[in-house]
């Protein structure tokens, strides 16, 4: 009996017992995990205020966020407005510079034809048919231009604009009416719409 009891514990035993805390672990962080969002009070109770206050500021903070991407989607839209509308304001210059272009070197045939119908004389001295045909290409001619808004101005008698006209030479005159009129018309005026397109040129009464 002393002997049973003097024995020495079997090896199992001996190694003692080995306990698993890998699942306790878990546990514990998830229930950390938990007590992130949820505060628990002494009384084991969810703390509603708290909840509610988390939840408030989740709620800003998307609001936040979302107010940001909407900014940020506006401002782009705009810059793509405006670049796309500067583009088609420099197609329209470049359009509109380039139809001025061809219109100016076209006025110097219009003055070609002035200046052959000005003598009436040695106008009326060539064949019928000729003076005809020279007018039907001068009627083409302003009729493309008018399709362009280009116009003349300019006749004697009109008053004298520095914005319009040109002055070359001074006339004399006792008319006082006449002073600071146009006394005649060496070169038409030209617009393009409102625009000056080129100034008349002209000599002008001074009394």
């Amino acid at each position: 009996m002393t002997d049973d009891l003097n024995k020495k514990p079997q090896d199992s035993e001996e190694q003692g017992v080995e306990f698993d805390i890998s699942e306790d672990t878990e546990a514990t962080s998830a229930h950390d995990q938990d007590m992130d969002d949820v505060v628990v009070d002494e009384d084991g109770e969810s703390s509603q205020a708290e909840v509610i206050k988390k939840l408030r500021l989740r709620l800003k903070q998307a609001v936040d966020e979302k107010q940001t991407y909407l900014t940020n989607w506006q401002r782009d839209k705009a810059e793509f407005v405006n670049a796309r509308k500067r583009d088609e304001e420099s197609k329209a210059d470049y359009l509109k510079f380039a139809t001025q272009k061809v219109i100016e070197d076209i006025l110097p045939v219009l003055d070609s034809f002035d200046m052959a119908t000005a003598n009436t004389a040695s106008w009326e001295s060539v064949s019928k048919e000729w003076r005809t045909g020279i007018e039907g290409i001068y009627g083409q001619l302003q009729s493309v231009l008018s399709r362009y808004e280009v116009t003349s101005y300019t006749k004697v008698g009109d008053t004298f604009d520095p914005n319009l006209h040109h002055s070359i030479a001074a006339v004399p005159t006792d008319d006082k009416s006449a002073d600071h009129t146009v006394a005649e018309v060496l070169q038409k005026g030209y617009k393009i719409k409102d625009k000056v397109l080129r100034a008349a040129l002209v000599k002008v009464f001074e009394a």
